[in-house]
């Protein structure tokens, strides 16, 4: 699973077809500014903090440090599906990162190491852009050029505003997960239906990728752990020798409650990240970006005391 435009010589890798890793130090395309939506209706300070769902925290644990992701059913159902039955057979206990590409991702779940292996398990069908009705929980950010840009729990997406739903077939609109820092990827080869057990983790925001390949969740705790696993060699990004490993991959669900770490993430419609997102903006102005915005996570770990 390696870039088909720069590793020829793993044709039947799995792969990342994009840019050198240089073209990810390009900043996102700018947004224009754009009005902050109303702030919710006053509510007690608790409320403004939303736990995340055990069977939705994913559990990471590196030669690096732990990494927490949340997972994104809402965008990808078969694809986080596929994660929680992987994690839970154990699968990825062990597995290196074996590929690693400074400002650009961290790259792993291939039991042979070297970017050609998968699980026995079917490949994929590409989830890269979803649809969006009004159950969906959404929070709208910034509204650039007449889309939404907001989050889905966690997530980072762009999707078309709700007063099109009445105009279409399904009552939904579009959208996509945007490639921030910290979202989780599946790695694939050129055909688009073949993401299986490999994925990455994104180092820096790279928005070549958006609706080119699956979103699955985002890292909400531990991105400071992604950006120290080891680095490949160039330009392939491969890591020869003694690579990082995943010492042990669980959906918190799966554990002992008393052994489970919990998550709290500041909701994205709360009046405090309302603030956060006005500081943010002005400190941008146009280059204004949704990928410059982190939700504040409050975490309880056993693991830790």
């Amino acid at each position: 699973m390696c870039p088909a435009n720069v590793i020829k010589a793993l044709s039947g890798a799995m792969v990342l077809a994009l840019a050198m890793p240089a073209a990810a130090q390009e900043a996102p395309p700018p947004a224009q500014p754009a009005e902050v939506p109303p702030a919710a209706v006053t509510r007690p300070p608790s409320q403004d903090w939303r736990l995340v769902a055990p069977e939705n925290l994913l559990i990471i644990d590196t030669t690096k440090g732990r990494i927490l992701v949340e997972l994104a059913p809402e965008v990808a159902p078969a694809h986080v599906e596929r994660i929680r039955l992987l994690a839970g057979l154990g699968f990825y206990d062990g597995l290196a990162w074996h590929r690693v590409i400074d400002w650009f991702m961290a790259q792993t779940g291939d039991p042979l190491g070297t970017g050609d292996g998968q699980s026995a398990y079917p490949d994929l069908p590409g989830e890269f852009t979803f649809r969006r009705g009004p159950d969906m929980d959404f929070t709208p950010v910034s509204a650039p050029m007449g889309a939404l840009l907001g989050f889905v729990g966690s997530l980072p997406v762009q999707t078309q505003p709700a007063e099109l739903m009445p105009r279409t077939s399904d009552g939904m609109v579009h959208g996509w997960a945007m490639y921030c820092p910290g979202v989780a990827g599946m790695a694939r080869d050129e055909d688009p239906d073949t993401a299986n057990s490999q994925f990455f983790l994104m180092r820096q925001a790279y928005p070549s990728l958006d609706k080119r390949y699956t979103v699955w969740g985002r890292v909400i705790v531990g991105l400071d752990v992604v950006r120290a696993l080891k680095v490949g060699e160039e330009p392939s990004g491969m890591v020869p020798a003694e690579p990082d490993r995943m010492l042990r991959v669980r959906v918190a669900s799966d554990l002992p409650v008393e052994s489970r770490p919990t998550a709290r993430v500041l909701d994205a419609g709360s009046p405090i990240f309302a603030t956060t997102i006005e500081s943010v903006r002005l400190q941008r102005g146009a280059d204004f970006s949704i990928c410059d915005l982190e939700l504040p996570v409050q975490v309880s770990d056993p693991a830790f005391g």
